[in-house]
């Protein structure tokens, strides 16, 4: 059940509280005896809330799991059906119309700051690992970039860039071929001499 109305002085609201009801007492009519008593407490002590379909719910002064529901002036309590209640004002009645005129009175609680906003790290970097064969996008903050990258080093260490497959010269690739640059080579003769080389932008390579 929803509380009554709450401001950061307790005091503030059981003084409205008893204010309302003593207007509410010479307005009533007299014979409703202890009625506006056991209201006043139902008020203080939260049990009565408005819901949103405009009907409002009240507790039991009696028993602490009951709740009776009012719509308009009429209430289900058997004071208010059986007519015993004077003019129609049962306890939970009266304290429907107190808990409304409090809450008209009272100024609204204040709203909740809004939380605190993470300030930016001063240091971060993001970096790609393989794990367990998958491509991982892993994020590194700290308040200091030399502590950063040493817990960035750590972590390459860990898991190290996958090696490209070393490529195996094809069948008939033997000696023709140039392990370095993956290139075939032609072979040369001169002064009696035989040997293999290619062209590259560095000059001759001979696969050594």
């Amino acid at each position: 059940m929803a509380p009554s109305p709450r401001t950061p002085d307790r005091q503030l609201f059981r003084e409205t509280v008893a204010q309302v009801a003593e207007r509410a007492k010479a307005i009533l009519p007299q014979t409703v005896n202890g009625r506006l008593d056991g209201a006043v407490k139902l008020v203080l002590q939260g049990d009565v809330a408005p819901r949103d379909d405009g009907s409002i719910q009240v507790g039991s002064c009696t028993d602490p799991v009951k709740v009776y529901r009012l719509v308009g002036t009429t209430c289900d309590c058997k004071d208010f059906t059986d007519g015993k209640a004077p003019a129609g004002w049962c306890r939970h009645r009266i304290a429907a119309g107190i808990d409304k005129r409090v809450r008209e009175l009272l100024p609204p609680a204040p709203a909740p700051p809004p939380p605190p906003a993470f300030p930016e790290a001063p240091a971060s970097c993001n970096v790609y690992v393989t794990i367990s064969g998958h491509k991982v996008q892993v994020t590194l903050r700290d308040v200091d970039e030399q502590r950063m990258l040493a817990r960035l080093q750590i972590l390459l260490d860990r898991y190290p860039a996958p090696q490209p497959a070393t490529q195996t010269p094809a069948q008939g690739q033997g000696q023709g071929w140039c392990s370095k640059h993956h290139v075939a080579m032609r072979e040369t003769t001169k002064d009696g001499r035989s040997w293999w080389s290619h062209r590259t932008d560095q000059g001759w390579c001979k696969g050594r």
